[in-house]
C-alpha cells in the first residue's frame, strides 16, 4: 500500500470525477476547493482516522469544514454508492466476482453514540451501532448496512440480499442475487430460510444446538477478510459521526475503495 494512500491517481479520478455533482455557477462567497482535492482531505480523514477540525491546511485540502460538507453533499447525490457499483460491475466483467455463493455477517458493534444506536449487547452501558455486510465468495463487499448495536442479525438478513445493486459487466440482465447464502446460527431462522428461498436463494446455515456445518468455515473466512479490509479504514473502526448519513457515506466510499485496489491487482 502507498504511503499516501490519501492520494487520488489519475485512473480512479478518471471515474469519480464524473460521478461528481457540478458546483453551481452563481455561488456566493470565494471559489471553492477543487473537487479532487476535497475527495483527498476526504481519504485522508477515513485513512487516519484524524479529527475534521485538524486536518492538515498544508496539504491543500482546504479546511476540515470544507470536506466535510463537500463529504454530505456528495453522499446526498449518490455518489459512493454509483461509484462501488461501477466497479463491482468492472469485476464482474472481469470475471472477479464469485456468484456461486454470498457470505452475510455482523462484527462487534461500533462504540460512540449519535442517530442508529442502541445499548451494546457486549456492555449494555454503552450505545453503539453494527456494521451488517454481505460479500461474494471472494470476499469482495456487495452491501453494508448499519443498524443500532441492539437489532437483530437475523432481522437484517432480507435487507443485506436486497440491498445488493444490479451488477452489470456480463451479456444478459445485471445480477443481484448469489446462488446461496452462507452463514452461522445468528443467521438460523424458519422465516430467513423462507425468504431466501422465495428469491431463488439456497440458504446454507448453521442450526441452533446443532453442529456447526461441516466445511461451513472454510468458505465463511471471506467475510472476515471483508471485515479486516473495513478497519483497515481507521475511521470504520469506531463511528465518530453522529449522523448516520455520514458514517454511511465512509462505509461507501471504503467498500468502492476495497473493489478498487481488487481491480487494480487483476489489471496488473
Amino acid at each position: 500500500m502507498s504511503t499516501r494512500p490519501w492520494i487520488v491517481d489519475d485512473d480512479l479520478w478518471a471515474l469519480i470525477g464524473p460521478l461528481l455533482p457540478p458546483w453551481p455557477q452563481k455561488s456566493p462567497g470565494p471559489r471553492p476547493v477543487a473537487d479532487r482535492l476535497c475527495l483527498q482531505g476526504i481519504l485522508y480523514v477515513l485513512h487516519s482516522d484524524i479529527a475534521w477540525q485538524l486536518l492538515p491546511l498544508e496539504l491543500g485540502f482546504g479546511s476540515g469544514h470544507t470536506c466535510w460538507r463537500r463529504l454530505e453533499r456528495w453522499h446526498q447525490a449518490g455518489v459512493f454508492e454509483e461509484l462501488h457499483r461501477v466497479l463491482l460491475a468492472e469485476l464482474n466483467a472481469a470475471g472477479e466476482l464469485d456468484w456461486s455463493r454470498a457470505c452475510a455477517d455482523c462484527p462487534h458493534p461500533r462504540e460512540k453514540g449519535g442517530t442508529d444506536t442502541g445499548p451494546s449487547p457486549v456492555d449494555r452501558r454503552k450505545t453503539g451501532s453494527k456494521h451488517h455486510r454481505i460479500c461474494d465468495g471472494r470476499g469482495t463487499p456487495l452491501k453494508v448496512i448499519i443498524t443500532a448495536a441492539n437489532v437483530n442479525d437475523v432481522t437484517q438478513t432480507p435487507a443485506l440480499v436486497d440491498g445488493v445493486p444490479p451488477i452489470a459487466g456480463r451479456p444478459s440482465r445485471p445480477r443481484r442475487r448469489p446462488d446461496s447464502l452462507l452463514g452461522d446460527k445468528a443467521y438460523d431462522s424458519k422465516a430467513v430460510r423462507h425468504e431466501l428461498r422465495r428469491r431463488r436463494i439456497l440458504p446454507v446455515i448453521s442450526r441452533k444446538g446443532a453442529p456447526n456445518t461441516k466445511g461451513l468455515g472454510k468458505l465463511r473466512y471471506v467475510v472476515e477478510q471483508t471485515c479486516a479490509l473495513l478497519h483497515q479504514f481507521k475511521r470504520l473502526a469506531v463511528r465518530w459521526e453522529r449522523r448516520t448519513e455520514l458514517h454511511n457515506a465512509f462505509v461507501s466510499l471504503a467498500c468502492g475503495l476495497i473493489c478498487w485496489r481488487r481491480l487494480k491487482k487483476h489489471r496488473s
